[in-house]
């Protein structure tokens, strides 16, 4: 060691010492990947946006004496004014209190479709690849089956004949051809899984298989499974989105965010607060999740460089 080197590397030796002494223990995996993803202005930009989506589409309806089926006779294609803030439609329905109501229920729709398919494929994926032989062949051919399915054209069929069970049933639809893919890649990530040493030593130690699933083996893909779900919801607003848009999802008097865009369509040039309020909402969420996504991804992700900034 030289003499210009030797200070440097007394100084690295401190600070190494300094951040791994007993009084000052390294932070657990979570706070690691909280640190990591925070240091993301645009993922906490997202964040940020959809916590104010959110609120507005669950608050919003309460700062309006309007609601969303209510008409107003006396003003017709109304422009934005002091009494409708986002004006009105071509029958005299508030559009601020429509969109609200079509933000709340695309929501909720996204957030719930997202959700189940994330589940459904964590556990099709995981007992595929766990169990292996049978159950793996007959749960991959049912993947494959419902990938082979043209999905869109399915729900569209299907969908007029569940309007009596209401919008829960069109979400069940949804979830249903939403976790086949994911499915696939929990698979591979269980087989990898399944030959680490932490697994089978609870494999000779008896533990039963379900109890080594949920573990041991979820827990090990939970990083891919919370990325996925954030991108999920996005996908699953913008499906609820164009099968509204044509008819075959959420149905009058319920509006959503595909109605209200299919609504206002033909009026975008000549009354564009009847198009572009509800459409850019959409516009900003996808966007917004999106955000997210890639905050998330880079914080779980060890060797990602933008996640150390």
């Amino acid at each position: 060691m030289t003499a210009d080197t030797a200070p440097a590397a007394v100084e690295a030796a401190t600070e190494a010492a300094t951040l791994t002494g007993p009084e000052a223990p390294l932070p657990g995996r979570t706070r690691i990947v909280l640190r990591r993803f925070l240091a993301r202005r645009s993922a906490l930009a997202g964040l940020l946006v959809v916590l104010l989506l959110f609120a507005a589409a669950f608050g919003g309806p309460h700062l309006t004496h309007w609601t969303y089926t209510d008409i107003d006779y006396t003003a017709l294609r109304a422009a934005p004014d002091a009494d409708h803030w986002f004006g009105t439609n071509r029958i005299g329905q508030d559009v601020f209190a429509q969109t609200m109501r079509g933000l709340q229920k695309s929501l909720l729709i996204g957030v719930l479709v997202g959700l189940s398919a994330t589940v459904v494929a964590s556990l099709v994926g995981a007992c595929a690849g766990y169990f292996r032989g049978w159950t793996d062949r007959a749960l991959m051919f049912l993947v494959d089956l419902l990938l082979v399915f043209p999905s869109f054209l399915i729900i569209a069929v299907v969908a007029p004949r569940l309007r009596p069970a209401g919008w829960l049933a069109f979400v069940g639809l949804l979830a249903l051809f939403a976790w086949m893919i994911t499915a696939r890649v929990v698979r591979s990530m269980t087989i990898s899984l399944a030959r680490t040493e932490f697994v089978r030593a609870a494999q000779f130690m008896g533990v039963r298989p379900l109890r080594v699933i949920f573990r041991h083996v979820l827990p090990g893909v939970a990083s891919f499974l919370i990325i996925d779900a954030t991108i999920a919801v996005g996908g699953a607003v913008m499906s609820e989105t164009a099968l509204s848009y044509f008819g075959f999802g959420v149905q009058s008097p319920d509006v959503s965010l595909g109605t209200l865009i299919a609504d206002g369509t033909p009026a975008a040039v000549t009354y564009p607060w009847m198009f572009f309020f509800a459409a850019g909402l959409l516009v900003v969420f996808v966007l917004a999740v999106n955000l997210i996504g890639d905050g998330l991804r880079d914080a779980l992700d060890p060797t990602s460089r933008k996640g150390r900034r």
